[in-house]
């Protein structure tokens, strides 16, 4: 038992050794190359640009919107003003289906969790969503109102084009194969 071990570590004994007498123990070349660079001439470096200063500029208002409002305050004060100041809550965070036209959107599968109905709603790029009622979706502040198994009924709020909005409704039905 003990000659089987021999046996097998004879092979990486010699390897062992066979290694070490290759090693050269000054690294006479390592020193030589870490002296050569350390003799270069440093090179220079370029300094930094001068930073030029911005021109101040004074604002002026004369009745237009400040810069400092977003378009969307501009857009609901002037909504507000028309008509009978229905509109979209232009304030409300957009969810992510409403930056897609409502053509370009198809309804997949229906889907039904702890009393709660959820449409399966397909994008272009063939990423699938879950909607309930109450959710947005499409470009015109579309809500969604019911959903059955046949389509995803939703009412629309659009511009009616004299600085006001009215509703619309509209459908998206289940895609067939």
């Amino acid at each position: 038992m003990t000659c089987n071990k021999i046996v097998r570590l004879a092979p990486v004994l010699a390897a062992a050794l066979l290694l070490s007498a290759c090693a050269d123990r000054s690294m006479h070349d390592l020193k030589s190359y870490v002296d050569e660079v350390k003799s270069r001439k440093a090179g220079h470096i370029e300094p930094l640009p001068e930073i030029k200063p911005i021109e101040t500029f004074a604002y002026i208002s004369d009745g237009r919107r400040s810069p400092f409002e977003s378009q969307a305050q501009g857009e609901q004060a002037l909504g507000q003003n028309a008509g009978d100041g229905f509109g979209p809550d232009l304030n409300r965070r957009k969810e992510e289906l409403e930056s897609y036209p409502l053509d370009s959107l198809r309804m997949v599968g229906l889907l039904e969790q702890l009393g709660i109905t959820w449409a399966l709603i397909q994008t272009q790029e063939r990423t699938i969503h879950r909607v309930k009622a109450g959710n947005y979706l499409g470009t015109n502040h579309g809500q969604i109102t019911q959903i059955n198994e046949t389509q995803v009924e939703l009412t629309e709020i659009i511009a009616d084009g004299q600085g006001g909005y009215r509703e619309r409704q509209a459908s998206l039905a289940l895609a067939g194969e």
